[in-house]
């Protein structure tokens, strides 16, 4: 995986060759990092999962973006990531930095 393959929006879908956590991935950034169907279908695809530590983390962005710090703290502790002050793009590098 490359951080191009989960920035190439030239597609409807997110590029087959990406496990589900880079697809949750590319649904967020494809939806700017905001509120909307994208969110919504990358939130689907953590919560299908729950327990997994990538996409608790991912989880956690989730509710980071939709400024519910209570719920993002829940999933950084499940995913066994320091919550911590950080912005939405940053965090968003960082997992697919690490995934």
């Amino acid at each position: 995986m490359s951080i191009q393959s989960l920035t190439d929006f030239s597609a409807a879908e997110p590029p087959a060759e990406l496990s589900p956590p880079e697809q949750a991935l590319w649904w967020l950034k494809k939806g700017g990092l905001k509120l909307g169907p994208e969110w919504e279908t990358a939130h689907e695809i953590c919560q299908s999962r729950e327990g997994d530590m990538a996409h608790d983390w991912i989880h956690a962005l989730c509710h980071l973006i939709e400024n519910d710090p209570g719920n993002a703290a829940y999933w950084f502790r499940r995913a066994g990531k320091p919550a911590g002050a950080r912005d939405a793009e940053t965090l968003w590098q960082d997992i697919a930095a690490s995934i």
